[in-house]
């Protein structure tokens, strides 16, 4: 069976969402999982876009790629908060000046991944 490049796509964003899930060890940072979970959000946006025919931009911004979404569908609310998950793309993902994650925002940035993920699939799935 061929794949669809949409169905890659949302593969790699469960993946990225399984990694940002198991949790913080002694050697992994609460922030690089929250990067994770940026990556499977963004992924997963990416995937449903492709499933509508378009061309994903080269962003992490997930404003962009929420506006492009619209052109296809009403996005709820609950998705609309991918917002908050766009430090990690970049900002957060290399040593710099920012405040550590703690775990309440670790749990927010999994919530929200996961919740965007399921959203997604639901709509590829007939």
């Amino acid at each position: 069976m061929n794949e669809h490049a949409f169905e890659i796509w949302l593969r790699r964003a469960r993946s990225n969402l399984a990694i940002a899930r198991t949790g913080k060890h002694a050697t992994v940072l609460l922030e690089d999982l929250c990067f994770e979970a940026q990556q499977a959000v963004e992924k997963a946006l990416k995937a449903l876009l492709l499933y509508y025919g378009a061309e994903p931009p080269r962003t992490h911004a997930f404003t962009l790629l929420l506006m492009q979404l619209m052109d296809y569908q009403e996005i709820p609310d609950t998705i609309r908060e991918v917002v908050e998950l766009t430090d990690y793309a970049v900002h957060m993902r290399y040593p710099g000046d920012y405040y550590p994650v703690g775990n309440e925002e670790y749990e927010r940035a999994i919530e929200i991944a996961a919740r965007v993920v399921e959203w997604v699939t639901t709509q590829v799935t007939p």
